[in-house]
Parts: structure tokens; sequence; C-alpha cells
């Protein structure tokens, strides 16, 4: 590396440490203010519900949802173009991968056809349909990359499987892997296309699965891209089709959080959230979780403690890696996603897209 990009790289880090200790402050006892993360919401001219997200950094940001709308920023959220594939109208995106400003992977969800795997090279200017689903049994919920190359997409069981589709040159061409290595899904086991969280993965070979519906609100973990899986119970409400994990996120090959509860929003979720210190071998209900169902986690870069989880119904900040969790905004949000210069997005209904800022005040809907 040269020395530009050593410095380059210290002040970044510097930066972002800078901003972390700001978004985390306790709250000022002596004069009543509260310093801590809130969102800023940014236009976006859209009614869509956004279920994707991509951050990218603090000025990039994909958002992708209903009615086949696809948007982008490149300067934070002032602007946000249409990049829509041209006759999507018809479907629903519910997860987006970007790799930078320019390189993006949309997936719609659906029964049979209405699955479809979009790629774009030049920022949505134009999109290459790479996949379409022709087993009307399978239902494709949420995608995955472990690099700009390798990927991963989940369809519900198929002949009582998980159905796992793999590509190896960043979403141009697609192949379903063989399902031996894969476990038995429970009766009613689906996964939740809600915020493009049931399928993640960290590093260049794990992945995990989130799962729901069934007697078990269970997580997947594959070490090698997919191809064989082991499957632990996580603590989260199961044995109802509203009910399961509906969002994961791993900091590394060990700790990960999940989320999620009985989406239905007359339904009470006392146990919203669970983490894991071993990579999803087991898993522990946090002590404080959210008071309500949410649907996306994430957690912030260059921390070990830190996270963030949302939902229709308000926005929750760890500080203790999941154990413990404390309200800071009241908006209505499905995802979350963060990039590694602390450039952190939300997006949800009506074309809600906010950004993590630093304010002051107590936890007022924005």
């Amino acid at each position: 590396m040269t020395p530009m990009g050593t410095m380059r790289r210290v002040w970044t880090a510097v930066l972002c440490g800078a901003a972390l200790a700001a978004l985390t402050a306790v709250p000022a006892r002596a004069t009543g203010e509260r310093p801590g993360p809130r969102w800023e919401l940014k236009e976006t001219g859209s009614t869509a519900r956004f279920r994707g997200l991509a951050a990218v950094g603090r000025d990039t940001a994909w958002v992708a949802g209903s009615e086949g709308k696809v948007l982008r920023t490149v300067d934070g959220g002032r602007r946000w173009a249409d990049v829509s594939p041209p006759g999507a109208a018809e479907l629903q995106f519910r997860d987006i991968e970007a790799f930078d400003a320019r390189r993006a992977v949309v997936l719609a969800i659906g029964e049979g056809e209405a699955s479809r795997v979009f790629r774009t090279q030049d920022g949505g200017a134009t999109w290459t349909e790479t996949f379409r689903n022709t087993d009307p049994r399978a239902f494709y919920d949420c995608v995955t990359f472990f690099d700009d190359r390798h990927g991963l997409a989940v369809s519900d069981p198929v002949d009582g499987r998980y159905r796992m589709l793999s590509t190896a040159d960043g979403g141009r061409s697609w192949r379903v892997l063989p399902s031996a290595g894969m476990p038995p899904a429970l009766a009613g086991e689906a996964s939740f296309a809600a915020s493009g969280q049931c399928l993640v993965s960290r590093g260049p070979r794990d992945v995990w699965l989130a799962t729901g519906g069934a007697s078990q609100a269970r997580v997947l973990h594959s070490r090698d891209r997919g191809l064989t899986w082991t499957v632990a119970a996580s603590t989260l409400p199961a044995g109802d089709p509203a009910k399961g994990v509906f969002a994961l996120a791993f900091r590394d090959a060990r700790h990960g959080i999940a989320v999620g509860g009985d989406y239905r929003p007359d339904q009470a979720s006392p146990e919203a959230a669970a983490v894991s210190r071993d990579g999803g071998a087991t898993w522990s209900g946090s002590g404080r979780p959210p008071a309500a169902y949410r649907s996306g986690v994430a957690w912030l870069p260059h921390s070990s403690r830190a996270a963030i989880a949302v939902g229709p119904s308000g926005s929750d900040l760890s500080l203790d890696g999941g154990r413990t969790w404390r309200p800071f905004d009241t908006g209505s949000y499905d995802t979350v996603d963060c990039a590694p210069d602390l450039g952190c997005w939300a997006a949800g209904e009506q074309g809600r897209v906010a950004r993590l800022g630093i304010g002051r005040g107590g936890a007022a809907a924005r």
C-alpha cells in the first residue's frame, strides 16, 4: 500500500472512531440533553415500500422495493435517481446488494417466475435479467454476497429443504446447489422476505439463514458457501406463521445478533432479539430486548459492541453486543445497513429513507 493509501486508512479510522463515540455517547444528565444517534430523513419522492437496502457509504446507497422501484443516491440522499429496471413495475424487490456506486444485484420475490434477479454495472442505466425462477414451488427471499463474485440466494423449502442458488461471477449467472447438505425443513418453515437480511454472510465462506413460521425459529449456518449446513434453535418467538427470526447480522464468524418476533402489529413480541458468540451454534435471548417486533439489524462499523435494530414501530440501539437495547427513534423502518465509513442507512414504507446522524433530543419520531 502506498504512503498516501496508508494515511487515508488511518484518517478514516480516526474519523469513524470519533463519529462512533459521539453516536453512542451517554445522555448528558446535567443539561437533560441527549447526544446520540438519530435518523435524518432523506426525501426520495417515492411512495414505494423499500425493504431492500445497500449502504455503500455515507454518500452512496441503493434502495429497492415495491412497484419494481430501485433508487440510488451518490450525494448523501440530497438527490435520488430512479434507476428501476424497465418493465419491472409488477415486481416486488425485497433485497439489493451493491458492490459500489455502479454495480448492484437486485432480487424480486414471489412464486414461480415472479422470483427474478437483475444486475447492473453502470449505476442502473441498464439492467440485465440474470435469473428467472421456473419452478412454481420455489419462492426466493434473500440474496447475499461474500465478495464481488461469489454469492447466494435462498428459496423457501422445495421438496422439504431450503433451495440455494449460487453465483461465482458477480450475479451474471446462477446455478442451484445440491441439497444433500441442507437439513430438512420443519413443517411450515420458511424465511421472511422482510428486510433482505434472512440470508447474510461474513468473510469468504460463512453464511447464515434465518427461519420462522414453524415450531422453532431456527438459524442455519454454512462454512462452505452453502454446500453443507448445521442448524440451531433460537430463543425468538415461534409456533405461528407470523413468528420467527426475521433478520441476522454477524460482525465476524462468531458474534451474531438475531431479531424478529411476531410481525402482526396487534401482537406482542417480548423476546424479539437474541445473541450468539459461537457462530450461531447456540443463541441466548437478550436480557432487555427491543419492546416490539424488529425486522432489520446491523452492527455499527469499527465497534465490537454497538448495533442498531429497526422495525415498523421504531429503532433501538445496543451498546453491549445485543444483550440490552434502548429505543432512540419511533419512526417506521423495515431494514438497516451500514458501510465501513459509518454510513448507516434505514429504509421502509412510503418511500422512507434515512441516514444515521448525531443529534440531541429524545427518541422522537423522524
